[in-house]
């Protein structure tokens, strides 16, 4: 269904306001460079300061540019249920392939409010659905139990997990089997992950070495982690940059500099400091896609 190198696509924006062109010409490069799929409007995207109308355009942008070349999980994250329960509902109706949909943030549910959160999107529309598993950004961490039970309902397929415990995989992997897909949420973390029986990677990374990232995924999937660790090693310190600043400004900086889209991100989030640029630049002319 969804495997390999899936980019958690930045969202552009000039003078305020979404770029819809560089957009589509982006989800178009992405998918030339040997990307796999395209999360659009997650964290990545800035989806907490899109309206909900941007939120739903940038979907239907990228199904209009995948073109369906590639499997487009669109982003339907929300701390209210009732509005992530929409985003499901049009991210269906857009023709999008899935859904990604965060655990609630801020609210700080129990263990029965997640599982009452994504059961409430499970009923919303038939999709393929991802638990985005974050607490570093959501405060609460689901646990392994409660997955289990909501992979018992129809449309919940897998999670994408950003816990950096690599126990996870292993652990959810008894719980649920192989059937269930795991997605890395963490960059750095992804090889690790993906020899505990990961499907892959969520990745902020691929936004700008999405070549790389996919071939790195393609070495995984044969069992060729020599060739994998090779990349690794490549990109090892733009996984570290990317999150020197808040995500996604120091990713739309390092998008800037190849001639992708402007660094604009929404307040809170400001432009990266000179002293992160310098770091962002050399961690890409490190992995070799950027000149020295």
């Amino acid at each position: 269904m969804f495997t390999g190198s899936i980019t958690a696509l930045i969202t552009p924006f000039r003078d305020g306001a979404v770029d819809e062109k560089s957009f589509q010409e982006f989800v178009d490069w992405q998918i030339t460079e040997g990307t796999h799929g395209l999360v659009p409007v997650g964290t990545t995207g800035e989806s907490p300061t899109l309206t909900t109308e941007e939120h739903m355009r940038v979907v239907d942008l990228c199904v209009e540019a995948a073109g369906g070349r590639v499997p487009v999980i669109a982003g339907a994250g929300s701390n209210s249920t009732a509005e992530a329960v929409e985003f499901v509902k049009h991210a269906k109706a857009s023709g999008a392939d899935g859904a990604l949909a965060v655990c609630p943030y801020y609210n700080k549910p129990m263990q029965e409010g997640l599982y009452q959160h994504f059961k409430a999107l499970n009923d919303a529309a038939e999709i393929p659905i991802l638990i985005y598993n974050i607490p570093p950004r959501s405060v609460v961490d689901m646990s392994v139990e409660t997955m289990a039970r909501l992979f018992e309902l129809p449309n919940i397929v897998g999670v994408k997990d950003a816990t950096a415990d690599l126990a996870r995989p292993s652990l959810q992997r008894h719980a649920m089997g192989p059937e269930f897909l795991q997605f890395s949420g963490e960059d750095a973390t992804a090889l690790a992950h993906r020899a505990h029986g990961g499907h892959g990677c969520i990745s902020v990374t691929s936004n700008v070495a999405p070549g790389l990232c996919s071939a790195f995924q393609n070495a995984c999937a044969v069992g060729r982690y020599d060739r994998a660790l090779e990349i690794q090693d490549l990109l090892m310190p733009l996984h570290d940059a990317l999150f020197v600043e808040s995500s996604p400004g120091p990713v739309k900086y390092a998008a800037e500099l190849l001639g992708k889209c402007g660094d604009q991100t929404r307040l809170p989030l400001v432009p990266v400091s000179e002293t992160t640029k310098q770091v962002v630049r050399d961690a890409m002319v490190h992995a070799r896609i950027l000149n020295g």
